[in-house]
């Protein structure tokens, strides 16, 4: 639970970050479906939303329960005016509690099972502590 209750994102933004969020979930990028198709094969046991509020963001994947996002950048997110927003990103999302994990798009094409070695590895952490 969050400081919104069952909803993580803010109250006053819920409604449209929702329909952003319900639009993306139906337009992924071929890197978020490859990476959506292994997370559902290979963590079974533990459910993760897509493309789902958080605060002021819309974070590409949440495990609630671990506070876990896994965002999936794309070439642009290397271009520094995106650097810099990404990381105020991070920055936000850490303070709401949650760990961020970045993988980029060459990442989840070209080795997927090191991608889904590493969120079982951080899926075995403790969740990070409320803030």
């Amino acid at each position: 639970m969050n400081e919104f209750g069952s909803k993580t994102a803010s109250p006053d933004r819920y409604g449209i970050l929702k329909t952003f969020a319900k639009e993306n979930r139906r337009n992924m990028t071929l890197c978020e479906r490859l990476l959506w198709d292994a997370l559902r094969e290979e963590l079974r046991e533990v459910r993760f939303r897509r493309q789902h509020p958080i605060g002021d963001y819309i974070v590409d994947f949440a495990c609630l329960p671990k506070r876990l996002v896994i965002e999936v950048d794309g070439g642009y997110h290397s271009e520094p005016r995106q650097e810099h927003d990404d990381a105020v990103r991070t920055i936000d999302l850490n303070r709401m509690g949650y760990h961020v994990i970045r993988f980029s798009n060459e990442e989840i094409i070209n080795d997927t099972k090191q991608v889904i070695q590493t969120i079982k590895q951080q899926m075995a952490s403790p969740a990070p502590p409320l803030l």
